[in-house]
C-alpha cells in the first residue's frame, strides 16, 4: 500500500499564493504517475494536475495554466503543488493522488489518494 499526506493548505486573498506538499510512504515504487485533484462542496472532483515518474512530462487543467506548477522529488517521495494567483473559484479540498499510468485527468485512474488539504481563496 502506498500513503499519501497533504499539507500547506490554507486561506489566502485573490492574487495569493500558497504551495501544496504530498509525501508518500510505503510501496513508493508504485507511486507512478501523480496528481492533484480538488473538490468543492456539492461538485465532482476536478483534475488539476499530473507529472509522470521518469521523465517529470507534466499536464494541467486549462483553468490552472499559467498559475499551478506541478512538480516532484523521487528521491524524497514527494510531490508539489505551486498555486500562484490564486482566485476564489479555487477553493476547494485538494487531493494528492498516484498510482497512474500516463497522464488521466480521470480520478478513477489513480489507485492512492491522500486525505485533502483545504484551500480557500476570499475575494
Amino acid at each position: 500500500q502506498v500513503q499519501l499526506v497533504e499539507s500547506g493548505g490554507g486561506s489566502v486573498q485573490t492574487g495569493g499564493s500558497l504551495r501544496l506538499s504530498c509525501t508518500a510512504s510505503g510501496r513508493t515504487f508504485s507511486l507512478n504517475t501523480m496528481g492533484w485533484f480538488r473538490q468543492a462542496p456539492g461538485l465532482e472532483r476536478e483534475f488539476v494536475a499530473a507529472i509522470t515518474w521518469s521523465r517529470g512530462v507534466t499536464r494541467a487543467a486549462d483553468s490552472v495554466k499559467g498559475r499551478f506548477t506541478i512538480s516532484r522529488d523521487n528521491a524524497k517521495n514527494t510531490l508539489a503543488l505551486q498555486m500562484n494567483n490564486l482566485r476564489p473559484e479555487d477553493t476547494a479540498v485538494y487531493y494528492c493522488a498516484a498510482g497512474a499510468y500516463g497522464l488521466p485527468d480521470n480520478h478513477s485512474q489513480y489507485n492512492y489518494w491522500g486525505q485533502g488539504t483545504q484551500v480557500t481563496v476570499s475575494s
